[in-house]
């Protein structure tokens, strides 16, 4: 090649490579914006988990009780505005037990939490920083037969009740019972007693027949708080579309959980897996009716040799009592979100998929916080 040739291409080759870096530079810095974008979004947004719990969550370790400082750490680092924390037991005392704790733990540290009893609470707890406690159930075992309780733990401050767990109650079937029955007439009566005082309808444990009767008895809006999409994973767990659909239809919100019944695999679940799951979920429901609803401590799960014992123990007693789902015995969190900032981290993933701001703000708690307005009535 001549000299001159060769002087040519060299000069093209650093023109090009010019270009080259500050393309590089420019996408780092468009990477750079995307990313404070999503803080931005994220700090000013309210942010709801539809089911969480301050302290240890599924697995009881470390043992459950009074915060430890590590768990006020988390909460006070997690950018979490409210959260839906279960205090339900299988008796009427324990239950009431659980109310007193974590009314107590809110009186205690006035200063990180506080208690959710109206609509505007939630707006307070954002402004004031504090981690807003939203009692609810998981069972309605607690009741008995008594519909006048549902009023007495209303005056407790409990604002969503989840009508069944996995197994059969007197109100209706849960998602594990082969019977699949639905509402029994004083499920339906549960109902429209809970809405008449502003108690959400959770939906989440339910079997297929009790979801759809659930969602057709309630004249409000019906919540999933934590739940997934069965067509993208074959699991009892989760809801069909055509539930889903029904539920949107009257306004419901479904929070999408981070559990391993999210997608197939012997090991954790993905974030991956979790954004299958939110998009099929806004392409059924529409973008005002999906939430996050993780089923998680908002402190990290460490993996200690306690931790792994009592996570078998965990399993091995839900499966003697007939209420284990399958999958449980796979890791319950995603190692990716496992941290107190994970719903910032499901923002940054929605991003990721170009969804829009306004889209990311409702999906990370502003669905959830205008069906609770609608449900409550104060």
């Amino acid at each position: 090649m001549p000299s001159s040739d060769r002087s040519i291409s060299r000069r093209q080759f650093a023109t090009t490579a010019g270009a080259g870096a500050l393309l590089m530079t420019s996408r780092r810095a468009a990477a750079q914006e995307a990313s404070d974008d999503v803080a931005g979004v994220y700090r000013r947004s309210i942010v709801i988990d539809a089911l969480a719990n301050p302290g240890s969550m599924n697995v009881s370790w470390p043992p459950r009780g009074p915060l430890s400082q590590k768990q006020r750490e988390a909460i006070a680092s997690s950018g979490i505005t409210a959260i839906n924390v279960t205090v339900s037991a299988d008796t009427f005392e324990a239950t009431t037990r659980n109310l007193a704790l974590w009314q107590g733990e809110a009186d205690r540290y006035p200063a990180l939490l506080s208690v959710v009893r109206r609509h505007a609470d939630i707006g307070r707890a954002k402004k004031d920083n504090t981690l807003g406690l939203i009692l609810g159930f998981q069972n309605t075992e607690m009741l008995e037969r008594d519909l006048a309780r549902l009023e007495v733990f209303h005056r407790l401050g409990v604002r969503i009740i989840q009508l069944t767990y996995n197994d059969r109650n007197l109100i209706g079937d849960g998602c594990l019972e082969p019977g699949n029955a639905g509402l029994s007439v004083f499920g339906r009566q549960v109902v429209e007693r809970m809405n008449a005082l502003g108690i959400a309808v959770d939906l989440s444990h339910c079997g297929t027949q009790t979801t759809a009767d659930g969602i057709a008895a309630s004249t409000k809006p019906p919540l999933i708080t934590h739940s997934g999409c069965r067509e993208v994973y074959r699991h009892p767990r989760s809801k069909e579309d055509r539930e889903l659909k029904a539920m949107a239809d009257k306004g419901g919100v479904v929070g999408i959980y981070f559990m391993p019944f999210i997608g197939q695999g012997s090991g954790a679940p993905t974030i991956e897996m979790l954004m299958r799951q939110i998009d099929h979920a806004l392409k059924v429901c529409g973008t005002d009716h999906v939430g996050i609803g993780s089923d998680l401590s908002t402190t990290a799960i460490e993996e200690t040799p306690e931790y792994l014992r009592e996570a078998k123990s965990f399993v091995a007693a839900r499966i003697s009592r007939g209420i284990s789902a399958p999958d449980e015995s796979r890791p319950l969190f995603i190692p990716e979100l496992n941290h107190s900032r994970r719903i910032e981290g499901v923002a940054r993933g929605l991003q990721q998929r170009r969804h829009p701001a306004a889209v990311i703000e409702k999906v990370i708690g502003g669905n959830f916080h205008r069906a609770f307005k609608e449900i409550w009535n104060f």
